[in-house]
């Protein structure tokens, strides 16, 4: 359970209850979702952000990028010592694997073009921290996660519904794919000095602490300012509830700004959190709304 970072899978979940909530917008009068692939969907999501934060903890543990007398974080499994690297690459191997299985109903019975989907998706998760140029290491860590868990998880969810992609997706997928960044880039943030002596050259270390707090903000922005596109083109104007998710993420944004770092910054996490899931549920919410 450690190792699975459960606190993580909320980061999986939204965008595909956005993207199926798309879809439902998008369905003709009389329409429905169909239910076991919302759950195929749902499951891929799930065990590609499982199996990438085994991946990732194998690697970092093996690089020593883990140190535990310098991680300000929550323990990890190998560079805490607490499961050996080789048990912690096959549980991270069965994770890939499930993708691979929950995914396959797609592949067959919707579009045979989503197994390059799920090809792309469970390598960018492995290459994150793993192989010898791990592009988690080069500063695209952020890239990964809005396209993976933004426009990949949102927009397709919305396909494997209608079979085809829609705008309203689109935009939908841009704004989560923000808030899972935004996740990882307060994340990163606390880790600079870590990173540093590690030699991982994330965003945060590339960017410095100043302007890592300002894409921090625009990330929580862009979403805000998506809402009317997206009840502009789904025709949904209760699309507007999301916007509720500024009260959680005010506070957050204030943290940051004000130079919140190391410890401080597990909170701000926390929050970043709610204000993706508050704005997934009444995003999805204000779609099914006529």
């Amino acid at each position: 359970m450690l190792g699975a970072r459960p606190r993580t899978l909320p980061a999986a979940i939204a965008p595909v209850v956005v993207g199926t909530a798309a879809a439902a917008a998008g369905l003709a009068t009389g329409g429905h979702v169909i239910w076991w692939r919302f759950t195929c969907a749902l499951l891929v999501a799930l065990f590609v952000q499982v199996a990438t934060n085994f991946a990732n903890d194998y690697s970092d543990g093996r690089r020593g990028t883990d140190d535990p007398g310098e991680r300000v974080g929550p323990p990890r499994l190998v560079g805490n010592g607490l499961a050996s690297p080789g048990d912690v690459k096959r549980a991270m191997l069965v994770c890939f694997g499930l993708t691979v299985l929950a995914g396959l109903p797609l592949v067959l019975f919707v579009d045979w073009r989503l197994a390059l989907v799920g090809i792309a998706a469970v390598a960018a998760g492995w290459f994150y921290t793993g192989g010898p140029r791990p592009y988690g290491y080069a500063g695209l860590g952020e890239a990964f996660v809005f396209v993976f868990f933004g426009l990949v998880a949102t927009v397709g969810s919305t396909f494997v519904q209608l079979e085809k992609v829609t705008a309203l997706s689109v935009v939908a997928g841009s704004a989560m794919g923000c808030l899972a960044t935004a996740l990882l880039v307060v994340n990163n943030l606390r880790d600079i000095p870590g990173d540093t002596r590690a030699g991982k050259r994330t965003l945060a270390v590339r960017l410095g602490a100043p302007r890592t707090r300002t894409l921090y903000v625009v990330l929580l922005v862009v979403p805000v300012l998506l809402v009317p596109v997206m009840a502009a083109v789904g025709g949904r104007p209760a699309v507007a509830l999301a916007l509720v998710a500024i009260v959680p993420g005010r506070k957050a944004v204030l943290e940051v700004l004000e130079g919140a770092a190391g410890p401080r910054l597990i909170p701000v996490l926390a929050r970043t959190g709610l204000v993706q899931l508050v704005y997934a549920v009444l995003l999805s919410a204000g779609m099914l709304i006529h």
